[in-house]
This record gives C-alpha cells, structure tokens and sequence, in this order.
C-alpha cells in the first residue's frame, strides 16, 4: 500500500481497496479523541490553508476543527471575493498555491471549477486536499459516509445502496467511484433531466460498478441496506456563489418521508444526507431509526482528523 505522507486527496478513483480499510482505521482512533472533545499535540507544528471558492459549513469548519483537535493551525480564505483571488485581478490557481504553500503545510480546497485541486497539486509542494470541484467530486465526504456505515454495520461489502438526488453532484461521483471497491450494488434514482450521464456510465462499466436505475424511490427501498440522499432542488455548482431566491418543491419521487420508510424501507437501514438538505428528508425523520446523517456530520470532523494525520505523517 502506498504511503498517504506527502498524498494529495484529489479523487476517490484514485484509493484502492485496502487504503479505504486503513483510513477507516485511523479514523477509528481519532473517534477517541473527538468524542471526548479534547485536543492533542499531534499536528502541533503544523499548518492548514482552507482556500474556499464556494460557501461551505460543514467541510470547511469540519476540516479546521480537526486541525484544532490534532493541535495544528488554520489560516486561509472563506470568501475568494474578499480576495485578490476573486476580484478584479482574478489571480491564477498556479499563483494563488504557490503562494499559499509558504503559508501552511497542507492545503484545502473547495472550487467552483471542476478540476481545480487537481490543477492546484501540480504547482504546489504541499499535499491538497479536494473539498468539492464544482460538479467533479467530493471525496472526504463520501470516506465519512463510508466510515459511518462502516461504524454502523461493521462492513461495506454485500450491502445494498440507494441514492438518491441529482447524478451529476460531486458527492454521487465520489460515491459511484468509491463503491468499485466494494461488493455493493446501487440503483440511482434521480430526475431524467439529473441522471447519470452517458459518460458517467461508459466510466461506471469500465469500473464494472454493478448499478442500475429507477424513476421512483418506491421502487428500490425495499432493498437498500443504505440509503443516501441529495437535494434534487439546489445551486448551480459551476458558480462561485449563488443567493437565495425562488425555487421549487422536490417532487415526490425523490423525497424520503418517514411514512415511506415505515411501510417500504428495511427496520435497520441506514439514511444519510451530507446536508444542507431543502425538503427531501422532512425533519419528522431526524427522531426516526433510520436516520444517521447527525452521527455522519460527527464522523465529517472525525474523517478529516484521520486525513490530515495521514497525510502530514503523523500516522502510518
């Protein structure tokens, strides 16, 4: 197995089999130092950048807060536009990261632009780690969502997924890539309009992923072991930022209501959602059984704790 010390976390076609129950490991330490909300000295002489393009809440507090609970330090950007990044110089990726490298010793990188962490790993000597590329891919959030249902059923293989929402979202592109690994088949229930596209499934058979698709959420619950949701009403990921403003209702194929998961779904399946959400998972499901997306908000900072250990050489 490759060394994680030095790697950049940029794609989950990029993990091997192994390398995701090794992550699932390390994380599993961290688990004992977050749950007891205390931090350590383990990352004490090191430094994060965050170098967010887009909003966030979750990845990029979840990443500076295990930086904080491993000791280390965080500086860097949650706005480009309060940048000369953003304004009207428009600074380049390469000049942006080499600069940025001299001020941390990893960087973190959410972008609207589909490959710019990848773009930004060619110029720097630093480790980056990819927080989402437009409609690329998200891999730490789908590692958390993978370690949640690790936690939760002790394995992945031979565990049936459904997920559902807009195919073209970064996280269902990590999703897909990541399940290769995995003796796990999945339906994709999405609008036709948001579904996988021709290219996306040309990659899918080269990867010999076994899934197939459905129109309605009724028509595959009843199987799924696990079943992960994503906004069907959401922004376009290609803009830095968007404001709110009109939008519609998720229709009812596409919404998880806690009537239809107890007259359809399995008594021990897991729900996620890597949130926000908007009305596909009403809030009368949080208090329910299947629900499990405030203990992966949880693992998000345990996930990312494992991540930068891994990646600066504090763990093997």
């Amino acid at each position: 197995m490759r060394s994680f010390m030095g790697r950049d976390i940029l794609s989950l076609k990029d993990f091997e089999r192994q390398e995701f129950t090794h992550i699932f490991g390390v994380a599993r330490f961290m688990e004992d130092i977050a749950r007891k909300r205390r931090n350590v000295d383990m990352l004490a002489d090191k430094t994060m950048v965050v170098a967010f393009y887009q909003p966030s809440t979750r990845t990029r507090l979840a990443h500076e807060a295990a930086m904080h609970r491993l000791g280390g330090h965080v500086t860097g950007i949650a706005d480009a536009k309060m940048t000369r990044a953003g304004d009207w110089y428009q600074e380049s990726i390469k000049d942006t990261v080499k600069m940025l490298e001299f001020y941390g010793d990893v960087i973190v990188m959410r972008h609207f632009k589909q490959g710019a962490p990848a773009e930004a790993a060619k110029w720097a000597s630093v480790p980056i780690i990819n927080g989402g590329d437009g409609w690329g891919e998200h891999p730490t959030q789908i590692l958390t969502d993978f370690y949640t249902v690790w936690r939760e059923k002790g394995r992945l293989d031979g565990l049936k997924w459904l997920a559902v929402g807009d195919m073209r979202m970064r996280t269902m592109h990590s999703l897909a890539y990541g399940l290769t690994q995995f003796d796990c088949p999945i339906t994709f229930v999405s609008p036709p309009e948001m579904s996988l596209t021709e290219e996306m499934k040309a990659e899918l058979k080269n990867y010999s992923l076994d899934y197939k698709e459905a129109e309605h959420v009724e028509q595959a619950i009843a199987e799924a072991d696990v079943i992960l949701v994503e906004p069907v009403v959401q922004p376009d990921y290609t803009q830095a930022r968007q404001e709110a403003g009109e939008h519609g209702f998720t229709p009812a194929n596409y919404k998880i209501t806690r009537e239809l998961l107890q007259t359809k779904a399995k008594s021990d399946a897991i729900l996620l959602h890597s949130l926000p959400r908007m009305d596909e998972i009403p809030p009368d499901v949080d208090i329910t059984r299947w629900s499990r997306y405030w203990q992966e908000a949880y693992n998000g900072v345990v996930m990312r704790m494992a991540l930068l250990g891994l990646v600066l050489g504090a763990m093997e």
